[in-house]
């Protein structure tokens, strides 16, 4: 029987601690990891689809180009990086960098993708991009930024109430070993859960209080708890009068709203919401999260912020389950990867505002552009359009809004490329594909590092060689930024050379060089990966650019790395060596609760809860509820996490049960019976943009005249014949880009007006 090996789950952004077992090129064996220092032995069922993943049918042995009649020719690595590396550098050339337009990064579990791009962005000149987080969480980091000044999560195993708005934890976790606290939550009478959902979720069916909201009611449901609580003297005064700033136009604000109109809007009694906000304002503490069911609905930004006012209100921020900031090991939204046009050789643009998108001024928030906008920002003859685009480790031609638009956007680009580790669907609408090793084939790692109290980060070994004919990220970077002439042998030899001596050594070479020739600091990454990587263990290469983050991380916050154990001068090179030697994770940070208040980035370190423009937007809500079209009479909720989904990743389709439906369409029994609909039966769906045929499934937990599909389905999949199959309904084929937050673009997927017509 082969060994145990450390790696983790790649489905959602816990990346559960996994030990596998492999046979050949397959993971044939999956369980718990039980030292794992976050999961510590917890799994859910979606681990077992590993080799799925690893046995992805449209996965590629060679660089491709594009032929003018849209087929696709293999070609060998050093003609695609030249030749890509010849048309970006002409783009930045003529139009600058400003012009080159950066997609993605890496998706739930692999993030180094994003380290060693930020070195051929510098080298471009780039200074836009955008991924997946601009279409789920810029709204949240918008009023987060103005109200705490950083990020923050939530401590819901210490909570003694726990509110989750638009989520389902059972399915999408958010938080370590979630179906466990939320089966400690639901068996303690002493605690209390609350749920914000039209549907009777897994999570909503074991809530004391579920508020079945309609569909796109969010700010309405939460508009009426903030004001109970400022209605009915709920308030935690003493709390508010030490740790909140600019509260009075608020709580004049909350005094003025109609409770009983806006729970008519939403369509919750108005006695449970009483109930509901009674108990937030009783508990000791409280832990809240939102997600997606909000975030991807109508006025989503707004929801964000009217969450976080029910935080300030009722004290729940800084103490032992409540909300906390966390030590990021490498901030998420770590800038735009631009650098001077000295460094890139760029040409100058002159005067702008990278603050906002260029063509369509929509803001610039977490260093990321709206995703709804991005076909804007090519499909126009403005001057600033985005001319060229690098798209890596994501597949927006699938996950954002209005496919069809955002094929066209990419065949209107001078140059388009694709690194990824299969033939996507972006990557069929490319120039060139550059075919990445997969996550189990290299060092990789994610830095969705979250953690109250112990944080850790997992740097995971390689399962299996690489696939004949892809490379690692770093090499790829490498190449890239080595063909655009930023660097070279005699920049990478003294540091080389400083690695064969050791890690202190080189820690000393590389400040000097930088020191010595500051314009070398953007190429950091590559340049390890050329240094270091070959001095690290065999298939650890890929790791070099992570003693970068180590030294970053030990500078930005001493204390915290201190008491992990990592001190000194040389406190990085500690780091590093125990992030090699631990297969299973290393916490990297300690810190407290009370640790919070330091992180916050406001006046008097207070958190302030007045954004003018969000308590105009609350106190202009409609009286009538969000927008409706009674030609499209259903809300679909467009993306549904179930137990028989994966995220997009996984292009293998052989792990569903035999049986099982695909892209099934959940409707409440009485709307399918009003149109003659039984379980199972074929129905069209109909959107203002396309239509999709699929079948129903009669679903209790559904709420009246809101119906729902499943994430990660609509794939186009390459058959054991070579031929391509879509399977199952493709989302964004429904969706239009126009569907957005006015305040910050995200689009609204899970309020998309659709009507259904049987089919004979």
């Amino acid at each position: 029987m082969s060994e145990w090996k450390p790696t983790a789950c790649l489905i959602c952004s816990l990346n559960c601690g996994i030990e596998v077992q492999t046979e050949g090129g397959h993971i044939t064996r999956v369980r718990a990891d039980k030292a794992h220092p976050i999961s510590q032995g917890y799994l859910c069922e979606k681990a077992q689809r590993m080799d799925a993943y690893q046995q992805g049918r449209d996965r590629l042995s060679s660089p491709m180009r594009r032929r003018p009649d849209g087929t696709y020719e293999a070609i060998d690595w050093d003609t695609a990086i030249a030749e890509i590396a010849q048309k970006l550098a002409a783009v930045r050339d003529e139009h600058g960098g400003a012009s080159i337009f950066y997609y993605g990064g890496g998706a739930q579990g692999n993030h180094l993708p994003g380290v060693y791009a930020q070195s051929t962005l510098a080298a471009l000149g780039v200074r836009y991009r955008s991924n997946a987080l601009a279409q789920e969480k810029t709204g949240e980091a918008f009023v987060q930024a103005r109200m705490f000044g950083c990020g923050m999560h939530h401590d819901f195993e210490h909570a003694e109430v726990a509110l989750f708005i638009g989520k389902n934890p059972w399915q999408s976790h958010g938080f370590p070993r979630a179906r466990l606290v939320l089966r400690e939550i639901a068996a303690d009478p002493a605690r209390a859960m609350i749920v914000i959902d039209p549907r009777t979720s897994e999570t909503a069916a074991m809530a004391d209080y579920h508020l079945a909201i309609r569909p796109g009611t969010d700010a309405w449901c939460l508009g009426a708890l903030a004001a109970i609580l400022v209605q009915e003297g709920l308030t935690n005064r003493d709390w508010m009068a030490e740790h909140v700033a600019n509260a009075e136009p608020v709580l004049e604000a909350l005094a003025q709203i109609p409770v009983s109109q806006f729970a008519a809007v939403c369509g919750v009694d108005e006695a449970l919401l009483r109930a509901a906000a009674r108990r937030m304002a009783a508990a000791e503490t409280l832990a809240s999260m939102e997600d997606l069911g909000m975030q991807m609905g109508v006025h989503s930004t707004l929801g964000s912020y009217l969450h976080r006012l029910i935080i300030g209100l009722t004290g729940a921020f800084g103490r032992k389950g409540t909300s906390y900031a966390f030590v990021p090991f490498r901030p998420l939204g770590a800038g735009g990867g631009g650098s001077s046009s000295k460094a890139s050789g760029a040409k100058d643009t002159g005067e702008r505002n990278f603050r906002r998108a260029p063509v369509t001024g929509l803001p610039v928030i977490m260093g990321l552009i709206p995703c709804n906008a991005i076909t804007e920002e090519i499909l126009t003859d403005h001057p600033h359009r985005f001319r060229a685009m690098i798209i890596e480790s994501s597949n927006p031609v699938h996950s954002l809004a209005d496919s069809a638009r955002m094929r066209a956007a990419l065949r209107a680009l001078d140059i388009s490329v694709v690194i990824d580790v299969a033939m996507t669907e972006t990557a069929r609408a490319a120039d060139y594909v550059l075919p990445a090793s997969s996550q189990f084939e290299k060092a990789e790692a994610s830095f969705f590092n979250f953690e109250a109290e112990a944080n850790a980060f997992h740097l995971r070994r390689p399962l299996f060689p690489p696939r004949e004919g892809t490379r690692e990220e770093g090499a790829i970077h490498a190449a890239l930024c080595e063909a655009l002439g930023v660097f070279g042998e005699a920049e990478v030899a003294p540091l080389r050379a400083a690695a064969d001596k050791g890690l202190d050594t080189l820690a000393m070479a590389f400040m000097q060089t930088m020191s010595a020739n500051p314009v070398l600091m953007p190429f950091a990454s590559v340049l390890l990966y050329r240094a270091l990587g070959p001095r690290l263990p065999e298939g650890m290469s890929n790791a070099a650019g992570v003693w970068g983050v180590a030294q970053l991380f030990v500078q930005s916050f001493p204390e915290e790395a201190a008491r992990a154990g990592f001190t000194g001068p040389l406190a990085g090179n500690r780091l590093f060596e125990a992030i090699l030697g631990s297969p299973s994770g290393v916490v990297f940070a300690k810190q407290n609760g009370a640790d919070s208040w330091q992180r916050l980035r406001t006046p008097g370190q207070q958190i302030n809860l007045h954004i003018p423009e969000m308590l105009e937007a609350l106190l202009a809500l409609d009286p009538a509820g969000p927008p409706k079209d009674p030609d499209y009479p259903f809300i679909l909720s467009a993306g549904e996490r179930r137990t028989e989904t994966s995220n997009t990743s996984i292009r293998n389709p052989d792990w569903l049960r035999k049986g099982a439906l695909v892209s099934a369409l959940r409707i409440h029994p009485d709307d399918a019976a009003g149109l003659g609909l039984t379980d199972g039966a074929a129905v069209d769906i109909v959107t203002a943009r396309s239509r999709a045929r699929t079948v129903i499934e009669l679903h209790e937990g559904s709420r009246r005249g809101h119906v729902s599909l499943p994430n990660g389905q609509g794939l186009d999949v390459v058959g054991e014949d070579g031929t391509v199959r879509r399977h199952g309904i493709a989302l964004n084929e429904l969706t239009d880009y126009r569907w957005r937050d006015p305040v910050v673009g995200m689009p609204w997927h899970k309020y998309v007006p659709v009507r259904l017509e049987p089919v004979a």
